[in-house]
C-alpha cells in the first residue's frame, strides 16, 4: 500500500488506447466495496467510455476538466444526500479508492472537482453534468475521475521529504 501512494500520481495525459473491460469491472466492484458511514453506501457511479460524452464531460469547468477529453474513461461519482449526511466524505473515500485501484492495474487517473465549482458565470458544473447525463436533480455530483494508460510519466514521492512536521503525538 505504501508503494501505491508513493507512486500514485495525477495524471492528465492519457494513450490513445481503451482500458479492457476486465479492468473496468475490477475498479467499479473496488468502488462497491468503498468503506461509508453506518455502511448507507450514498454513493453510486456512472461510467462513461463514449469518447462525445468524455469531451462534454471536459467542458464541466471553466478550467482543470479538459483532461478529460483525452480519458478513455471517466467516472462520475455522485451520491443522494437523503441517504447519509456525510455523503461528501463517502463519495471521497471511494473516490480514492478508485484512483489507488487504477493505479494498481497500471493505470494512471486524475481528479476533477465538481461540488461547488462553476460551469460558466452562471451554472453550476454539477448542473451541467447532472442535465448532461441525465442525472436527478435529488444527487449531488463530487467529482469525476479520469483514467486511462499514462500518456506522461511522473516520479515518485520522495519519502524522505514527507512533512512529518505535520504529524502530531499524544497532543498538539
Amino acid at each position: 500500500m505504501l508503494d501505491l501512494l508513493l507512486t500514485r500520481r495525477s495524471i492528465r495525459k492519457f494513450q490513445d488506447k481503451k482500458i479492457e473491460k476486465e479492468k473496468v469491472d475490477i475498479i467499479v466492484k473496488s468502488a462497491l466495496l468503498s468503506p461509508s458511514s453506518r455502511n448507507r453506501k450514498p454513493w453510486e457511479f456512472v461510467v462513461v467510455t463514449d469518447k462525445e460524452l468524455l469531451k462534454k464531460l471536459s467542458r464541466c469547468r471553466e478550467h482543470s476538466s479538459q483532461f478529460l477529453e483525452g480519458a478513455p474513461l471517466g467516472i462520475v461519482v455522485i451520491a443522494d444526500p437523503e441517504v447519509c449526511d456525510v455523503w461528501i466524505e463517502d463519495t471521497s473515500i471511494a473516490a480514492i479508492i478508485i484512483q489507488l485501484t487504477a493505479h494498481s492495474l497500471g493505470l494512471g487517473s486524475c481528479w476533477v472537482q465538481v461540488r461547488e465549482r462553476m460551469h460558466s458565470d452562471s451554472k453550476k458544473a454539477e448542473v451541467y453534468i447532472r442535465e448532461l447525463l441525465g442525472i436527478s436533480d435529488k444527487y449531488k455530483v463530487e467529482c469525476i475521475i479520469g483514467i486511462g494508460y499514462k500518456g506522461e510519466d511522473k516520479e515518485a514521492h520522495d519519502a524522505s521529504k514527507l512533512p512529518f512536521d505535520k504529524v502530531h503525538y499524544e497532543r498538539f
